[in-house]
């Protein structure tokens, strides 16, 4: 990347083609020490060959760092006085560990799946591939799916994204150790594409096995019929730019593909050529947390399963309670589930030890520990640890929040979770690199000829961004006299070039997904995946090691939406494939 000092651009908010380029004599720090500009430093941020001068902004005018890095803050956030101070406040949440009772990162207990947002997220990019589930194996990204082929549905015995972590001297839901990972080779591809191609070259893939026995699992009833798959934690850089686009725009972009592909009928409804009710988050919630009939809430557009709507109730913000356990003012309970609760209420152990330590009220234990007979704490542990939803609420407030070790405390305030989301809606997508490349200009080009782009598509213009937000950030914005959608990051009428068309599509791989549908996955940045994090591991279970390996899991089976698309890539000559990867590790 060049030294930022060679260049001043975008100096207002407004076309990319206002860039201005200035040298400066009297800095020598850049790529030839000699105080004159390289080549790619020269041509940054101008039209070359079949790029716009757009496109070296993935992230538009306010979305996009020139740093390569995946933590920067926006030029949304550095623009606006203070909010840079807030998000770097918010970047320390998911930076740093998070302890039973330390100030400000209180939490974990009673059972969690990591101590640390970026344990899963290393560098802020996707997860790494591992041969074995360790929650505190730093860039361990990896989630586990347990659910009932039959159904596809999550099991119930244990949270939906389950734990393998539990304070002393609780069990942990599911005992790592007897989770096994193992990764098995492809002998031949189902849809009868060789593993070599026509000028030698050859090419392997991996999947991963993954088993947990029905010894594993702490909890009463214990789980049948299950299987198991892993995803993994993708890169968060961008996510406020994908908040931006309009719902009416990613249901045109479904609509479009509709008579082409099946789509997902659990949210897409083929014969009204419209979303179901099911693909909106919370259908019918308003403003004030209740339902009112024939409205519904954000559509549906993060994870893979496009389970999450607007990003103030989106993947993040979920996680920030579900894999620490820390509790807010609207996620004011536990995460835990009651055959959890049941297990750990039963266990001998668990009694004895809350009988010989909970008694004193500075104990995390105490309000376990109720009459301290083996009754009473038995019934207070089922009692408490199945506080798990809205419903149980009270309970909670009455063991926990008003009693040790909370004082009537929220573990996150709500300024806290606002500083939080600042800095997660904050983050900018890095600049692209190497568009002046005549190699990578090859290589757009033929990613579009195959019809890579088809679902990958490059590039949105997001609305004009009314955020839709929650009541913790409503809260706080209350407190302070503001409106709660002037306090976050805005990407209004942004040119973005994130390449993913925002809709679920199959693959059908050996082993694949659960329900086999997931979103196209954001392909800008994943470039400087080797640079920043250490590997190139990509998929939803880093089960391809290369960018080489991703393209043809694509072309598996002949049922796979992109088989065409792989299958032309396949019969492409070596320096043709070499460009395009080149390609897409250059946007």
């Amino acid at each position: 990347m060049m030294n930022v000092s060679k260049l001043t651009r975008f100096t207002c908010i407004g076309m990319l083609s206002a860039i201005v380029l200035t040298a400066c004599s009297d800095n020598d720090d850049n790529a030839n020490g000699m105080g004159e500009l390289t080549p790619e430093e020269q041509a940054f941020g101008k039209a070359t060959g079949n790029f716009t001068a757009e496109e070296w902004y993935p992230g538009g005018a306010l979305g996009t760092t020139e740093k390569a890095s995946y933590s920067a803050p926006t030029p949304a956030v550095t623009n606006i006085t203070g909010m840079e101070d807030e998000f770097v406040i918010g970047e320390g949440f998911f930076e740093k560990l998070y302890t039973f009772e330390q100030e400000p990162r209180k939490g974990l207990g009673p059972a969690w799946v990591r101590n640390s947002c970026i344990a899963c997220h290393p560098s802020y990019g996707h997860g790494k591939r591992q041969t074995e589930y360790r929650a505190n194996q730093i860039g361990n990204g990896y989630l586990l799916v347990i659910y009932h082929p039959d159904t596809n549905g999550y099991i119930t015995e244990v949270t939906g994204m389950p734990q393998t972590q539990a304070m002393s001297p609780f069990k942990a839901p599911i005992d790592e150790n007897q989770i096994s990972i193992e990764w098995k080779n492809v002998t031949a591809m189902e849809s009868g594409l060789p593993m070599q191609f026509k000028d030698g070259e050859q090419y392997s893939l991996i999947y991963p096995e993954v088993t947990i026995p029905p010894t594993a699992f702490n909890t009463n009833p214990k789980p049948t019929n299950y299987e198991v798959r892993l995803e993994s934690t993708i890169g968060i850089y961008g996510t406020g730019l994908l908040d931006a686009l309009s719902d009416e725009d990613i249901e045109a972009q479904w609509l479009a593909e509709s008579p082409y592909v099946e789509l997902n009928p659990a949210m897409w409804d083929k014969e009204a050529g419209a979303f179901k009710s099911s693909a909106y988050y919370s259908a019918g919630y308003n403003d004030t947390g209740t339902f009112r009939k024939g409205q519904h809430g954000p559509l549906k557009r993060f994870t893979y399963a496009m389970t999450r709507g607007t990003l103030q109730d989106g993947a993040g913000a979920n996680a920030i309670w579900n894999i620490t356990n820390v509790t807010r003012s609207d996620r004011h309970w536990l995460y835990t589930t009651p055959a959890w609760a049941k297990a750990q209420s039963e266990d001998a152990e668990v009694i004895r030890y809350i009988k010989e330590h909970g008694a004193s009220e500075s104990s995390i234990l105490h309000p376990y520990y109720a009459d301290g007979t083996d009754e009473g704490i038995a019934a207070r542990v089922n009692e408490i640890l199945s506080c798990s939803s809205i419903a149980k609420k009270e309970t909670f407030d009455k063991y926990l929040f008003n009693g040790a070790p909370y004082n009537g405390q929220e573990e996150m305030s709500d300024k806290q979770y606002y500083q939080f989301m600042v800095w997660h809606r904050g983050l900018a997508v890095p600049a692209a690199r190497n568009l002046d490349d005549a190699q990578v200009q090859r290589g757009k080009e033929l990613f579009s000829q195959i019809g890579c782009a088809q679902c990958h598509r490059p590039s949105w213009k997001t609305g004009s961004d009314d955020m839709w937000v929650d009541a913790s950030i409503k809260a706080y914005a209350q407190s302070i006299g503001k409106n709660a959608s002037d306090i976050l990051p805005k990407y209004p009428n942004q040119t973005i070039w994130p390449y993913t068309d925002m809709v679920q599509h199959r693959l059908f791989m050996k082993n694949d997904i659960r329900t086999g549908w997931c979103r196209t996955t954001p392909l800008w940045g994943r470039g400087l995946s080797r640079q920043l994090t250490g590997s190139d591991d990509r998929l939803h279970d880093c089960r391809a090691r290369t960018v080489l390996e991703a393209i043809m899991w694509h072309g598996y089976s002949k049922e796979s939406d992109a088989y065409k698309a792989t299958e032309k890539f396949f019969y492409l000559e070596k320096d043709e494939r070499d460009a395009i990867v080149k390609f897409l590790e250059s946007i």
